[in-house]
């Protein structure tokens, strides 16, 4: 194993020695190299000192062509650190192999070396005062290695070395993780108006927002019956549906129904339904939406809609559902004023569906209002809840079903 040692007395030197010899003989063999005596010798490796002197090289983890700080324990007349903090940026300098290696570890350090010396000092005094700290740190655990508040600072200390290994197995191995994907969206128009329809093959049904609705001049044409509340991983209104309307992706004009439900993130949500209704295939490879014998090439980033940039862009987007939740667990509905702006859900089982016995009949929505009083009992109130509804529902549910808890409980599903 050959180790460089970089000192603040003289120029660096280079020493052979054998992986398996102990940290106490090393330091016998470097007295004969440098002067310095065994006592008077600190070691450092990486910013961490070697402490145990029965350790191998091995041991204490240093590899072959490794690069160690050597200096004397005790201070030296007449020298400040500022004098050992430029001897050894001229060593660096005089060095051009461990300049490199140092380029690799700390450029910030082999920058300052090169062009800024007040700033290399002020670096290396940085860097000894976190390596003291954090070896306080690791005695204090230590000794207290029985205490469960210390128990938790190393439990969350290899916790976050996890993370790191994580983090820094990712960036080498699958760099393109970290990468920005744009959603999917294809150019079309309804009932002659030009739309950019965001294609979704987790949502349920076709979703168009009451905006875009009514600039294709559909609303004149909307069945109010149809509405509810679609539930997914939030609530939003159903505001009816549209059972047929023309809409035209690239030379094809195909028939389409439309869920309209409250939101403002997505224009026209083309979802699963006329997907298979029309055999399409969403070639990633090609980048294209294949229906028909058609490729419809997806828009491009710049040709996205500004809500969609805005999602790229670390915001809110068209598969958010961000209803707020009390801590009682009951959901917020769209009307609620904390409730933030609502994206279409992705899934639901009222999604695009047939709406709930009570729903669009007066029955308030979910969180809307204060506690509801049942007439029911409070045990099939809360077996409802159980299921993911808030108490307004489970109450108007068991009112629709005559109090009779499985009927109740077969109409949420």
């Amino acid at each position: 194993m050959e180790l460089t040692f970089l000192t603040d007395l003289g120029q660096p030197f280079v020493v052979e020695i054998d992986p398996n010899m102990e940290l106490e003989n090393v330091m016998a063999l470097l007295e004969a190299e440098s002067g310095i005596s065994v006592h008077e010798q600190s070691i450092s490796h990486e910013g961490r000192d070697l402490s145990n002197p029965k350790a191998t090289m091995r041991e204490s983890g240093i590899g072959d062509h490794a690069v160690l700080l050597l200096r004397r324990k005790v201070q030296v007349a007449g020298r400040t650190m500022e004098q050992d903090a430029e001897m050894m940026r001229l060593q660096l300098l005089g060095d051009p192999n461990l300049m490199r290696q140092l380029q690799q570890t700390q450029p910030e350090i082999a920058q300052a070396a090169q062009s800024d010396p007040a700033r290399f000092a002020e670096l290396l005094r940085q860097t000894r005062a976190r390596q003291i700290e954090a070896e306080a740190a690791v005695e204090s655990m230590n000794a207290n290695s029985f205490d469960i508040e210390a128990q938790r600072r190393i439990e969350e200390a290899i916790r976050q070395q996890a993370v790191f290994e994580n983090l820094e197995h990712a960036l080498e191995y699958s760099p393109e993780a970290f990468g920005r994907v744009t959603m999917l969206y294809v150019p079309v128009e309804v009932n002659g108006t030009p739309v950019k329809a965001f294609v979704d093959s987790g949502a349920q049904q076709t979703i168009m927002s009451p905006e875009c609705a009514e600039a294709c001049g559909l609303m004149r044409i909307l069945d109010r019956r149809f509405e509810g509340i679609a539930r997914g991983v939030g609530t939003a209104k159903i505001l009816g549906r549209i059972h047929s309307a023309q809409l035209k992706l690239s030379d094809l004009y195909l028939p389409c129904s439309f869920t309209l439900m409250e939101g403002r993130d997505v224009d026209l949500l083309f979802g699963l339904d006329m997907l298979k209704a029309h055999q399409a295939c969403i070639d990633l490879e090609k980048n294209v939406l294949r229906i028909q014998g058609r490729e419809v090439r997806f828009l491009a980033e710049h040709e996205l809609p500004d809500k969609a940039r805005d999602f790229n862009d670390g915001k809110p987007g068209p598969d958010d559902l961000a209803a707020s939740t009390s801590e009682s667990g009951s959901q917020a509905g769209p009307s609620s004023s904390q409730a933030p702006r609502q994206p279409f859900p992705g899934a639901g089982h009222t999604l695009g569906s047939a709406p709930l016995p009570g729903q669009g009949r007066g029955v308030p929505a979910a969180g809307a209002g204060p506690a509801q009083q049942s007439k029911f009992p409070e045990e099939h109130v809360k077996t409802l809840m159980d299921l993911g509804v808030s108490r307004e529902v489970a109450i108007s549910t068991l009112e629709a079903a005559g109090g009779n808890l499985d009927v109740a409980a077969s109409l949420l599903f």
